[in-house]
């Protein structure tokens, strides 16, 4: 399983992600924005805005926060500019991690997000530096006890996923190409199957594997600095703790 999804299961686990809806809802609201800017203000005819509205409304956001976010995405709202960065960098134990940012002040971003990874122990590094590690991917996230592997599998496989993955104890994991995602979705909501987390991103084609304790706790905390900063939408990374390791340091 990717480092991601393995990141997304702890912070559930946490409860980190009710604690921090404040942050999640700014996450979003961005992600609406420069989606309906990039691909129009009707979700019928830009899937990456209509997955960001799936999630607003999988998060209890408010029926009127998504009208205005796409709104000034689309231009009918007065708002900041966003622009999307890609930093990427290496954490403790050489595990590869890509940061994908909104800001609208590079000038701020760009060194508080150096700073993190000095303080977290890792490497900002230059573009393309980790990069080779990753493919783009669309991914979903559900689950185990919402619906049958069996019926999961027959669901995804024929919409044309590439992979379902079990390992984890709790969710089952859906890999696809990008351009097969809306597919994968429509066939998944027609089925009625609940969806914890849908997302087109970066997915490592090389693990590397943390069994160390202490190491395995620093490069948590390091990804986690990175997921509270207010202008990082997601955090990608080849890191794979082993269960044991995880259960002492959930």
């Amino acid at each position: 399983m990717s480092g991601h999804s393995k990141w997304a299961t702890i912070k559930r686990k946490k409860g980190a992600l009710d604690a921090k809806r404040g942050k999640i809802f700014t996450r979003i609201i961005r992600e609406l924005t420069i989606s309906a800017r990039m691909g129009g203000g009707d979700p019928a005819g830009n899937p990456r805005l209509r997955a960001a509205i799936d999630e607003a409304k999988a998060n209890n956001m408010p029926k009127d926060n998504i009208e205005r976010a796409v709104k000034k995405g689309s231009g009918g709202l007065e708002g900041s500019q966003f622009e999307e960065l890609t930093y990427e960098g290496y954490g403790p134990g050489g595990v590869a991690l890509m940061v994908e940012v909104m800001t609208d002040n590079t000038n701020r971003t760009t060194p508080e997000i150096r700073k993190i990874f000095e303080k977290g122990g890792g490497n900002f590094g230059s573009p393309g530096s980790v990069r080779f590690q990753f493919d783009k991917k669309g991914w979903f996230q559900i689950e185990k006890s919402a619906v049958a592997e069996d019926r999961l599998m027959e669901v995804v496989l024929d919409a044309g996923a590439d992979d379902l993955d079990s390992s984890d104890p709790d969710t089952y994991e859906v890999v696809v190409q990008p351009d097969a995602f809306q597919g994968v979705r429509d066939a998944i909501d027609q089925a009625k199957i609940p969806v914890v987390e849908a997302k087109v991103g970066m997915l490592p084609n090389i693990w590397v594997n943390i069994d160390d304790e202490n190491r395995a706790k620093q490069l948590l905390r390091l990804v986690e600095m990175l997921d509270d900063h207010d202008d990082v939408q997601n955090v990608w990374s080849n890191f794979d703790i082993p269960e044991e390791i995880l259960s002492r340091l959930e």
